[in-house]
């Protein structure tokens, strides 16, 4: 069967099985790896990617479903930024939020979400919104450091962390 879909801005049709996930065809069809595979039940939250701008775990979504649909995916969360990074990606990388990094498209594609939704939210409240994206690696503080730069980069006028 074959999908036509928008991936991070380019009109893509993609030749796929009629049961395959948006992630198999994002990973194994157009090569794009950012999104991983951690659990396969749509609870660990490593897959997370946009559809239409809302965030969904790719692992539990056909490709099927996404017939016309736009999907933004990590590679091209930063797509028309100046550095090409979106400013979450930034504040990880000058946080040094990472570590294995399996897990960090996900949150940060969950974390632009949040900033988007809810950009006067406290420490707390942006924990509770990027909960669904587990993380085996860390307690989550340098995580929430560099969700919160993001956060306060955005309010002061800084870079905008607008996903849509």
């Amino acid at each position: 069967m074959r999908t036509r879909l928008h991936v991070n801005g380019e009109a893509r049709e993609v030749e796929h099985e009629p049961q395959e996930t948006l992630l198999s065809l994002l990973r194994y069809r157009l090569g794009l790896t950012g999104s991983k595979e951690g659990c396969g039940e749509g609870e660990c939250g490593a897959c997370t990617v946009f559809v239409d701008g809302a965030p969904v775990v790719s692992c539990l979504v056909l490709a099927a479903q996404c017939e016309g649909a736009q999907v933004t995916t990590i590679e091209g969360l930063g797509r028309g930024h100046p550095d090409g990074l979106h400013p979450v990606q930034r504040a990880f990388i000058e946080t040094g939020a990472v570590q294995c990094g399996f897990c960090i498209p996900g949150i940060i594609m969950a974390a632009a979400d949040a900033i988007e939704r809810e950009p006067d939210a406290d420490r707390e409240s942006l924990r509770r919104l990027v909960a669904g994206n587990l993380c085996r690696c860390t307690g989550y503080t340098k995580i929430l450091d560099a969700i919160e730069l993001a956060r306060a980069r955005a309010r002061s006028g800084g870079p905008p962390c607008s996903t849509k």
